[in-house]
C-alpha cells in the first residue's frame, strides 16, 4: 500500500514538473509579437539590472558628498604627573587634555558637492534609458530575423513539395520518352540543394532562438512561439518631426546635458576653493593651574596659500565644461545624420515592400493562373505550371524578406529617434493594404 502511495506521489510530481515546463515554454502564449518581446526583454535582461545598480550606487554618493567630515577627538596627558607621591615635590593632579573638533567647509561647498553628485547620478540614470533603448532595438531586430526564418521554413516546405512533384513528373515523362535524363537530374539536384538550404535555415533558427533566449535571460534552448505578423505598418511621420523628437528624447544627449551641469558645478566649486575652510573645537586642559583656564573653545582656518593648484583645478573644470558643450553639438549633428540615414533606408524598405504587395506578388499570381489556364486548355504543359509556382514561391519569400527588412529599418529608425514604442502617425493608410 505504501509502495502504491509512493508511486502516485511520484506520478503527481512528474505531472507537476511537466506542467511547469509547459508553462515556462508558453510564457508568451501561442504567438509572439514584437511588443511582447520588447516588454519581456526589458523586464528580464540582466544588463539592465547592472545599469540600475550603477545608478543606485551613484544615488548613494549624494549623501556622502553632502555630509560633514567626522568630528575629531583628541586626548593627551602629561606622563610625569602620573606618580603623585614623588619625593621633594608636593602632590600634583594628574595632567590630561581633551579636545573635540569639527571641520566646516566654506559656505556653499557642501551644497555644490551634493549638486555635482546629483548630476552624476542623473547621468547614470540616462545610462539606464540608453540600455533600454539598445535592448529594445536588439529585440526588435532579432524579432525581424525570427519572423523571416519562420516564414522561410514554411516556404521551404512548400518548395520541397513542389520539387518532389516536379521530379515525379519528369520521371514519368522520362519513362515515356517525353523528357530527357538531364531533366530528371536537374530535379534531383534542385532537391539536394533545397535540403542543404533546409539545414541552413534550421541552423539560423537555432541561432536566433539562442540569441532571443539569452536576451530574455532564459535557457538557450527554451521553446519560443511562432512570431506574430505586424500588419499595421503605417506611413512615416515627417522627418522634421522626428528630428525634434530625437533631440528631445535621445538619452545620450540628456546624459551629456547632465555632464555639462556636473562640470559647471565643479567649476563653481573650484572658485570656492580660494576661500578657507573652518575648524571649531572645544576642550579641557587640566594642566592649567587656574581652573578658569582649563575649559577652552577655539576656531581655526586653513590658509590657501598655493593659488597655482586652485587655478589649475578651476581651469580643468572649465575645460571639461567646454568639452561637454562641444560634445553636445557633435552628438546632435551625429543624431541628425543617423536619423536621416535611417529615415531614407526605412522609406526605401517601405517602397520595396509596396512594390511586392502591389505589383510583383499579383503578377506572380497572374503567371500561375495563366500557366494553369494554358495547361487546362491544352496550350501548355504541366512543367510550365510547376515553374510558375516555383517563381511564385520565390516571390513570396522575397516579399517576406522585404517585410522583415521593414521591421529591421523601423527598429533602427526608432532607435535613432530614441523611442522604445513603435512610431505611429495619425494617418491610417497601411502600406500594402
Amino acid at each position: 500500500m505504501k509502495t502504491d502511495n509512493d508511486a502516485i506521489k511520484l506520478m503527481l510530481l512528474l505531472l507537476a514538473i511537466l506542467q511547469s515546463s509547459n508553462l515556462i515554454a508558453n510564457d508568451f502564449g501561442d504567438t509572439l509579437s514584437a511588443t511582447q518581446l520588447v516588454s519581456a526583454v526589458l523586464g528580464a535582461n540582466p544588463r539592465l539590472e547592472i545599469a540600475k545598480a550603477t545608478w543606485q550606487a551613484s544615488l548613494a554618493q549624494i549623501e556622502q558628498h553632502s555630509a560633514l567630515d567626522d568630528p575629531q577627538f583628541q586626548y593627551s596627558f602629561a606622563p610625569l604627573t602620573i606618580d603623585s607621591n614623588r619625593s621633594n615635590t608636593q602632590n600634583s593632579d594628574f595632567g590630561q587634555r581633551f579636545e573635540v573638533s569639527q571641520k566646516l567647509p566654506f559656505l556653499g561647498k557642501l551644497q555644490l558637492r551634493a549638486k555635482a553628485a546629483e548630476f552624476k547620478a542623473e547621468n547614470r540614470q540616462h545610462d539606464i534609458a540608453s540600455m533600454q533603448l539598445h535592448l529594445a532595438t536588439t529585440a526588435k531586430s532579432l524579432f525581424a530575423d525570427w519572423y523571416f526564418i519562420y516564414q522561410a521554413i514554411a516556404i521551404d516546405k512548400l518548395k520541397q513539395d513542389l520539387l518532389k512533384e516536379y521530379r515525379d513528373i519528369t520521371l514519368t515523362q522520362y519513362s515515356t520518352g517525353r523528357a530527357s535524363k538531364q531533366d530528371v537530374l536537374y530535379a534531383e539536384i534542385a532537391l539536394a540543394k533545397l535540403k542543404h538550404q533546409t539545414i541552413v535555415l534550421q541552423r539560423q533558427r537555432k541561432t536566433r532562438q539562442a540569441q532571443l533566449n539569452t536576451l530574455l535571460n532564459r535557457k538557450v534552448d527554451s521553446i519560443l512561439p511562432k512570431p506574430q505578423q505586424n500588419n499595421d505598418i503605417r506611413k512615416l511621420p515627417e522627418l522634421k518631426i522626428l528630428q525634434i523628437k530625437a533631440i528631445q528624447s535621445r538619452p545620450e544627449l540628456k546624459a551629456i546635458a547632465a555632464n555639462i551641469n556636473v562640470h559647471q558645478t565643479e567649476a563653481e566649486l573650484a572658485e570656492l576653493a580660494y576661500y578657507p575652510d573652518f575648524k571649531v573645537s572645544a576642550g579641557y586642559n587640566s594642566l592649567w593651574d587656574n581652573e578658569d583656564k582649563r575649559f577652552n573653545i577655539g576656531i581655526g582656518i586653513n590658509i590657501p596659500l598655493d593659488q597655482t593648484k586652485r587655478q589649475a583645478a578651476e581651469q580643468e573644470a572649465k575645460a571639461n565644461s567646454q568639452q561637454a558643450n562641444w560634445q553636445q553639438l557633435d552628438q546632435q549633428a551625429r543624431i541628425k545624420q543617423e536619423l536621416a540615414i535611417a529615415y531614407a533606408l526605412t522609406e526605401e524598405s517601405l517602397h520595396v515592400l509596396q512594390l511586392y504587395h502591389q505589383q510583383l506578388s499579383p503578377l506572380a499570381d497572374e503567371n500561375v493562373a495563366a500557366a494553369t489556364a494554358d495547361y487546362r486548355s491544352g496550350k501548355g504543359d504541366v512543367l510550365s505550371v510547376i515553374n510558375s509556382k516555383k517563381d511564385r514561391l520565390k516571390t513570396l519569400l522575397e516579399s517576406e524578406q522585404a517585410l522583415a527588412n521593414v521591421y529591421h529599418r523601423f527598429a533602427e529608425l526608432e532607435q535613432a529617434v530614441g523611442s522604445i514604442e513603435p512610431l505611429s502617425t495619425k494617418q491610417t493608410g497601411v502600406i500594402g493594404q
